[in-house]
């Protein structure tokens, strides 16, 4: 595992090794054979998360509804987790 940037870094400044470490840390899980596609799974709903060029796509599924919200690399690695965290 790699260490990760304080979490006020913004994931720009996160090598992809530790992007996906935290990722991990989340409870994601990245999907065979697509490397920039993670499913994070909560109780109350689920996610994929897709490590896009520009930004972070997420996109949450709860109670047959989906949601989904695009995150820049310049926020902050704690804000886009309080983000994805709090659901759809």
């Amino acid at each position: 595992m790699s260490q990760l940037p304080s979490p006020d870094t913004p994931l720009y400044n996160h090598p992809l090794p530790a992007l996906e470490d935290w990722l991990r840390q989340l409870g994601a899980q990245q999907q065979r054979g697509e490397p920039c596609l993670w499913d994070l799974h909560r109780p109350e709903w689920s996610a994929r998360i897709e490590l896009e060029v520009e930004e972070l796509k997420v996109s949450w599924h709860a109670d047959g509804q989906a949601c989904v919200r695009h995150f820049p690399y310049g926020l902050s690695r704690a804000d886009t987790e309080a983000a994805i965290l709090a659901g759809p």
